[in-house]
């Protein structure tokens, strides 16, 4: 056996083993990257949004939107847009039962549980890359996870973020995109292991054209809108360094960095020519969530990245939630201002510049 039968061995192997959607496996590409490289498109949009958690029938139906609402519905044009749609799923899907997990503090704990249908709603949005590596995904234990799992690949969305599965992939114009996803939850892939985070971007980084990481991690709430390029402790836990996870992440090969955690929209920034959102707000949260001032601004991000990940602009459509949530375009662009300020202050050796909702972001000489 030659060394490159060998190297496309491992790799089909690695997939097979580790993919999220092992059970359906994807394509996996038996060429290299720079053998396949002219027959690749140019750029391609990747669409990113932060938390979503539609409403949640635990303990009951009191916290759940009308059937026929689809929230989603007045921001489904604008998320369209992109080759590739992304977002954090904040909870497990599932229609009853679990195994609650206990709360000490009902003040500051919250079960969520959604029920399935919501996916078929995101699914009609255009979503199909979601991260369930967050602080909620083990609300009702095992079984939420387990259901998780099953619905979500019933419905063929790519996901990844927790231990059984780290990564996934999915192949649109001729492109293979990884994704993977971190956090500091049990059952997730630890956003404070610097090993794991080289190791499993790096395998991705091997076969995959564009790499794409999410993190949830960084403090909770308004008090938290900066970027502090330490490691922030919130309610007694290490929510990661994420400036540095940022870094981490793309030396190891990932081609944008996409955040979410504290409920709020802060900087974005660019290292090496790759895209990092260090937290794109609270997109689609009913009921259970504060969306006042700012903690209910978000974007939609359109992010073009040439076919090796570089980023080229992007376009920001700002949305606001009000009353018990759902998100709506705000025409005040209230959360461009907030991303203008916010990476003004704590990323100042960066320069982003808005033309309406277009903006480009580079390094400062």
């Amino acid at each position: 056996m030659n060394t490159a039968t060998y190297f496309i061995l491992s790799i089909m192997m690695f997939a097979t083993s580790l993919n999220c959607t092992a059970e359906k496996p994807h394509p996996i590409p038996i060429s290299t990257k720079a053998q396949i490289q002219e027959s690749k498109i140019d750029d391609i949009i990747i669409t990113a949004v932060g938390d979503i958690m539609m409403g949640t029938n635990y303990p009951n139906e009191s916290s759940m939107p009308p059937r026929d609402a689809y929230l989603l519905k007045p921001v489904t044009d604008a998320l369209k847009k992109g080759d590739v749609i992304f977002g954090n799923l904040e909870g497990p899907v599932l229609d009853s039962g679990g195994i609650p997990k206990s709360c000490s503090d009902p003040s500051t704990c919250y079960v969520f549980r959604q029920p399935s249908y919501f996916v078929q709603e995101l699914k009609d949005a255009g979503f199909n890359m979601l991260s369930i590596a967050n602080n909620h995904v083990g609300d009702l234990g095992e079984p939420g996870r387990i259901n998780t799992v099953s619905v979500l690949k019933k419905h063929d969305m790519r996901f990844a973020g927790q231990t059984s599965c780290p990564w996934d992939t999915l192949r649109v114009k001729g492109l293979l995109v990884g994704m993977t996803a971190f956090a500091p939850n049990k059952g997730c892939l630890d956003i404070n292991d610097k090993h794991e985070i080289q190791r499993i971007v790096k395998k991705l980084d091997s076969f995959c054209d564009i790499v794409i990481v999410s993190f949830h991690g960084g403090a909770e709430g308004q008090s938290h809108t900066h970027v502090p390029r330490k490691h922030e402790l919130f309610l007694g836990q290490d929510r990661g360094d994420v400036y540095a996870f940022a870094r981490q992440a793309i030396d190891a090969g990932a081609d944008l960095v996409l955040g979410h955690g504290p409920h709020i929209t802060r900087a974005i920034d660019l290292y090496k020519g790759r895209f990092i959102a260090y937290s794109m707000g609270n997109f689609c949260t009913y009921e259970k969530f504060n969306i006042k001032g700012i903690s209910g601004m978000a974007p939609i991000f359109a992010l073009r990245v040439t076919n090796k990940g570089e980023f080229i602009d992007g376009t920001v459509t700002p949305t606001r939630q009000f009353g018990r949530g759902g998100p709506v375009i705000d025409e005040e662009n209230s959360v461009i201002d907030e991303i203008k300020r916010l990476t003004k202050e704590d990323i100042p050796e960066v320069n982003i510049q808005f033309k309406e909702r277009i903006f480009t972001i580079n390094n400062k000489e």
